[in-house]
């Protein structure tokens, strides 16, 4: 083969090469939107950039998106729901099956419009106020003003936790709002002088000076993504990409 058409074939083989692309593996999420706006969202360039994930989240509740992956259609759920919790509610034995692969920790902070006085409450004013024991802001040194309970859905984690630990699983007041999402809670309670809602302390700062936050004891719950056996090896190169340091500074 003379020079010549050496130099050509080079060319040639150089120009295809230059022409492909390595294509990013797709990857479907759902749950949490906690999770997706706290976490996997701030980090869609670093996930395709250091793993080849293309990211796509569905952000529809920790409830709705674990059943997702109990009935195998997405391979992970994100959750802000603790694990035993999410088993419990759907009935499902602690057993190993699912594994709680936890991103960190996070706290839940109840929330009033910024007009209100009141400054801290315990647990059991909490649950007093949620479940219709207490409904004038007076009765806690707050103005004379009916209080207005804000939540998410039933299968929302945030609600579900915050029912469990502060309520002791009683039933939310008769009348209660319900919204869709934690943004809509927050916008919600912005918007009414007698509103209280309790949310991501994440949310807050996402949001800063739309809400009010009362000081109680600690309400945390841990962030994490939920696989059905061992996470497969596109999973687990996520989970090892959110857990760096270098990840963790862009969480919301």
């Amino acid at each position: 083969m003379n020079l010549f058409v050496r130099h050509i074939l080079l060319f040639i083989s150089v120009s295809y090469l230059s022409g492909l692309q390595i294509t990013a593996e797709e990857l479907t999420l759902a749950g949490s939107t906690t999770v997706q706006k706290r976490v996997l969202e701030p980090l869609l360039e670093g996930i395709k950039k250091s793993t080849n994930i293309d990211l796509k989240i569905r952000g529809i509740n920790s409830g709705r998106g674990f059943a997702e992956l109990v009935n195998g259609k997405i391979p992970a759920s994100i959750s802000s729901n603790p694990l035993e919790m999410l088993l419990e509610k759907a009935n499902l034995p602690n057993d190993g099956t699912y594994q709680e692969h936890i991103i960190i920790q996070d706290v839940i902070v109840p929330i009033v419009h910024t007009s209100n006085p009141v400054t801290s409450l315990s647990w059991q004013q909490l649950s007093d106020i949620n479940t219709g024991k207490i409904t004038n802001w007076k009765d806690l040194g707050g103005e004379d003003r009916k209080i207005i309970v804000v939540t998410s859905q039933p299968t929302a984690a945030t609600r579900i936790v915050f029912q469990k630990i502060v309520m002791k699983k009683e039933a939310y007041i008769t009348g209660v709002r319900e919204v869709k999402s934690t943004r809509q809670e927050v916008d919600v309670v912005s918007k009414f002088r007698g509103g209280i809602g309790a949310v991501s302390e994440g949310f807050v700062a996402m949001n800063p000076g739309k809400v009010k936050v009362i000081k109680t004891e600690i309400i945390s719950r841990p962030l994490s993504i939920i696989t059905k056996g061992k996470p497969n090896s596109t999973i687990q190169a996520l989970i090892d990409y959110i857990r760096t340091p270098k990840a963790k500074l862009l969480f919301k």
